[in-house]
């Protein structure tokens, strides 16, 4: 009986591992699409986003990502252009090279906001291209506070994946030419979801 006893044993739990591996297989294939700039953790009510990503503004150059469209008709003596305006198309890479992957864009608007700093108002979409994001997008409107080593904003929007976000972006420069004011920044962002 106690061959019998084992080899039953032996069975079960041949069987065991393999209901598990079967259980667990669909969402190792799922992973696979994930990408190594963001992580999403659901908590059962809702879903927590984190990720971490380069933007590249770009002031100068044949082919600026970011361009003046708007400037006060009279000169200011403000720190920053007080009231002056950009349109922006800024790639979002993987990395801080700036050939690095390129997943995804920030487009729309910032301005300096502020008469005795610089305090620059951020109107933009962040819309991805890769993974599981492509086709998702977050919105952020905030102030950004750009002389501090590291400004919160806030996330108030989102398509896709990015439904109903709410969250924050903390930036922090990675890199900047003082003379044509380009720019690397680096995002550590968290957006909370409803499922």
């Amino acid at each position: 009986m106690e061959l019998h006893d084992t080899k039953q044993t032996m069975v079960q739990l041949m069987v065991t591992i393999f209901l598990f591996i079967l259980a667990t297989g669909s969402s190792w294939a799922q992973s696979s699409d994930d990408v190594s700039w963001a992580k999403r953790v659901d908590t059962g009510s809702q879903v927590v986003t984190t990720m971490q990503f380069y933007f590249h503004d770009t002031l100068s150059g044949r082919n600026p990502s970011a361009v003046k469209v708007a400037q006060p008709q009279s000169s200011t003596n403000s720190l920053g252009g007080f009231g002056s305006l950009l349109m922006v198309d800024d790639p979002l890479t993987e990395g801080p090279n700036k050939n690095s992957k390129l997943i995804g864009h920030a487009r729309g608007m910032y301005g300096q906001a502020a008469q005795n700093d610089i305090g620059l108002i951020m109107v933009l979409n962040y819309g991805f291209t890769d993974g599981v994001y492509k086709d998702s997008s977050f919105s952020l409107l905030s102030l950004n506070p750009a002389m501090q080593t590291v400004r919160e904003m806030a996330i108030v929007g989102g398509t896709g994946l990015f439904r109903l976000a709410r969250g924050y972006a903390l930036a922090r420069t990675y890199w900047i030419d003082p003379s044509t004011g380009d720019a690397i920044v680096g995002y550590n962002v968290t957006i909370t979801t409803y499922i």
